[in-house]
């Protein structure tokens, strides 16, 4: 179990998400960031999934 982060940015580069999650694999981490970002309404805003090392695994500007 892998850990990752979620990070949404508004246009003026306020943080509007920040929080962390686990998931089993890259696929599962991305498919996960993507719903949360749904359900939340944030997903035309800048946001990104990092693993634990820094690699992306979602990213849209």
């Amino acid at each position: 179990m892998g850990k990752y982060m979620l990070t949404a940015f508004s246009k003026n580069g306020e943080t509007l998400l920040d929080e962390s999650f686990e998931a089993t694999t890259e696929k599962e981490a991305k498919e996960f960031g993507e719903k949360r970002l749904e359900e939340l309404k944030l997903l035309d805003s800048t946001h990104r999934c990092t693993n634990a090392s820094g690699k992306l695994v979602l990213f849209h500007r």
